[in-house]
């Protein structure tokens, strides 16, 4: 089955799931009433009633952490977010920083944010591939997050998939297994990418060594443990041949990729899109090309040593 036809997730017209009431700046007088809808049934989760780009109260953030922890994926809709209020924004789920490669160019001023284009005479390098954001580093992004300024409708959706439902529908025998286990994740793979033609991304000079982590890994907040491979950056088993890991990681990326575990976003320009690494994969369909604009900026919330 290809990725790519995986059906479009439809919003749910349905009550919320959550209302919080919550006050905006002083000075501005803003009150709100903040809304969390699901998107899905696998995972994400929508927000309503707040402006990203305005300080928050501590009872909108507890609200929206709380939101990320129970949905994994949360959307914001309609945001004019500029650069540094999207870095403080995302500050609250932890410290951030710029992509350990160099992966893709950074504001001049503010490098810790990383610019996605794709234009005439610019393509954006592929991301069409199931990934968990930057699981090569010793300690990976907790959060990623990705605002869009400019879209191609119809075109370009990220799909997610939700590693909890991964693992916890897995036999209690396979679980037992994988819970022994640890992986090989390398940044090889970006290193290759990002060397083909007609592609924005930047050389990689030197790749670190791979890293191991848990191929199950249990998440600081929720407690819940998810599947921690990849197809992109793992490599294999630690004490397994590539022949012997092979046919198990295959299997682990079918049972995640399932399209009753996929939500699929449909982007448009304002959207505010933030996921969970620690128990997410995503995959950026590339169903448009150069003469269609695309312009995202992405920042990271870094995260602790998978355990």
């Amino acid at each position: 089955m290809s990725f790519a036809n995986i059906p479009h997730t439809p919003e749910r017209d349905q009550e919320p799931v959550a209302t919080v009431h919550c006050r905006g700046p002083e000075t501005k007088g803003v009150n709100c009433m903040l809304e969390v809808r699901q998107l899905g049934a696998a995972l994400g989760a929508e927000i309503h009633g707040v402006d990203l780009s305005l300080p928050l109260d501590s009872a909108s953030i507890d609200a929206i952490r709380s939101a990320f922890v129970a949905h994994i994926v949360l959307l914001f809709r309609g945001q004019s977010l500029p650069p540094a209020a999207q870095i403080a924004f995302t500050e609250h789920f932890g410290a951030v920083e710029p992509h350990p490669l160099s992966s893709r160019p950074g504001l001049p001023d503010l490098p810790q944010l990383m610019v996605l284009e794709n234009r005439p005479g610019k393509p954006g390098a592929r991301n069409d591939f199931w990934h968990s954001d930057i699981s090569h580093a010793e300690c990976p992004p907790a959060v990623s997050l990705l605002h869009a300024l400019e879209v191609p409708e119809g075109y370009g959706d990220t799909m997610f998939c939700n590693m909890y439902a991964a693992f916890e529908e897995l036999s209690p025998r396979m679980q037992d297994m994988l819970l022994e286990l640890k992986a090989l994740h390398s940044g090889e793979a970006t290193s290759r990418r990002n060397r083909e033609a007609l592609t924005d991304a930047q050389q990689i000079g030197d790749v670190p060594p791979p890293v191991a982590h848990p191929v199950v890994r249990t998440h600081p907040e929720s407690g819940r443990k998810a599947i921690y491979v990849n197809p992109f950056f793992t490599q294999c088993f630690t004490d397994m041949s590539d022949e012997e890991s092979t046919p198990i990681l295959s299997f682990l990326y079918a049972q995640a990729t399932r399209p009753e575990n996929v939500y699929r976003h449909r982007w448009a320009q304002g959207d505010v899109l933030m996921w969970d690494n620690r128990c997410t994969m995503h995959y950026a369909v590339k169903d448009y090309d150069e003469n269609m604009r695309r312009h995202m900026h992405r920042t990271t919330a870094a995260g602790d040593q998978p355990r």
